[in-house]
């Protein structure tokens, strides 16, 4: 499905890419800044029938990192990795096989507001503490 591949990537990948194309410049004048980026489990373990979506999220991981290597220690960035969260995602799967599959995964998510929470902890950090990297996934989340 061609066209669910171009949404994934244009989401997934552009759209984190024209988020940071929007903050750098003033955050390099500033010499500080913030970026955290939203990736997935999915970006660390790859899974049946997800090949693509695990691909973006494995970029998401990629470019956060890339950003930190490259910002001179001027510019924190978090790469947040949330497992089975109860958002719409869901309700967008066309393939039936799939979003059954998803669905009993999804059977055990857990509240958006837990990556807010950790969203904050990110950022109330000191300036010279950069949190690059965290899972966040229900307790009973095999992936």
């Amino acid at each position: 499905k061609v066209d669910e591949w171009e949404k994934m990537v244009d989401v997934n990948i552009k759209g984190v890419l024209y988020g940071i194309a929007a903050v750098l410049p003033t955050m390099r004048e500033q010499q500080s800044g913030h970026v955290i980026n939203l990736s997935s489990v999915a970006g660390h373990v790859v899974f049946p029938a997800a090949s693509v979506y695990c691909a973006t999220k494995f970029a998401v991981k990629a470019l956060s990192e890339g950003l930190r290597m490259e910002s001179n220690g001027e510019i924190r960035v978090t790469n947040i990795s949330p497992g089975a969260v109860d958002t719409e995602l869901t309700g967008s799967i066309t393939d039936t096989q799939t979003a059954e599959g998803v669905g009993e995964l999804y059977s055990i998510a857990i509240d958006a507001d837990a990556i807010a929470r950790a969203i904050a902890f990110a950022i109330e950090q000191p300036e010279d503490v950069d949190v690059n990297e965290m899972i966040i996934r229900p307790t009973k989340q095999e992936l």
